[in-house]
């Protein structure tokens, strides 16, 4: 079995602002030829524009934070975390719009759990909150397109971000023709979840946006997403043929 061609998981951060750089140049808008009308927006326009208008806040906040970090104060402690959680913040929503990114297919393949793998660790999900359920064969199948690996960080990622801490069950199973990408999270929003997912045109901000691509990357690689909630739990699986 093969999901439909992966690449090299991306080279290691060397920190924010390199990830700032780079997503930021790998979203900018192609320059138009003059003359032309103008064209609608993409969704890596609609992405740049989301990064300027989500980290305005949280960048100036993170700068007055440093800012006071060489004054003596009883507050040192309180300003060193929120400088750590602001940083956090825009690190992980650099994260959701790196993985949101299309990505051209390329030669070679990849088993489906060296992808997983991957996923997690760049989703920024903690390991003590994340449990993972990998069903016999499921991590044999091979991978032959990067979608794949975007579709799990961005919704490790999106349990990561708006989660607030609650465990998450990940689940990978094998069928005759299909894999299933399950997830499971306590405290979801299942109505917000679902609009999201029933988008057809990228989000005008970054709320929303990854599984908005979730939706986008399942169904070009010839897939469907189920879900399943109560008041208890939220359950979202994405299926993806056998290629």
């Amino acid at each position: 079995m093969t999901l439909a061609p992966d690449v090299p998981t991306s080279k290691p951060s060397h920190g924010l602002l390199n990830d700032l750089a780079r997503v930021l140049r790998a979203h900018l808008p192609r320059p138009r030829r003059g003359g032309t009308a103008p064209e609608p927006p993409t969704t890596e326009d609609a992405v740049l524009r989301a990064l300027c208008h989500d980290m305005r806040s949280p960048l100036a906040s993170l700068e007055a934070v440093l800012g006071s970090l060489d004054q003596v104060s009883t507050a040192k402690r309180e300003l060193l975390d929120l400088a750590r959680a602001q940083t956090a913040h825009l690190s992980s929503m650099l994260r959701t719009a790196d993985a949101t990114a299309g990505a051209p297919p390329r030669a070679g393949t990849r088993l489906l759990r060296d992808v997983l793998l991957a996923a997690i660790s760049s989703s920024g999900l903690p390991r003590t909150t994340l449990t993972v359920e990998v069903a016999e064969g499921a991590g044999e199948v091979r991978v032959a397109d990067a979608r794949v690996g975007r579709i799990l960080t961005n919704l490790l990622e999106n349990a990561h971000r708006h989660g607030g801490g609650r465990p998450v069950l990940l689940r990978v199973s094998r069928g005759p023709r299909w894999v299933d990408l399950s997830l499971t999270q306590g405290g979801v929003p299942t109505e917000r979840v679902v609009g999201h997912l029933s988008r057809s045109e990228p989000p005008l901000d970054l709320t929303g946006l990854g599984l908005w691509s979730v939706r986008r990357q399942t169904r070009e690689l010839g897939g469907r997403i189920v879900w399943a909630g109560d008041s208890d739990a939220f359950t979202l699986t994405v299926q993806l043929p056998d290629r």
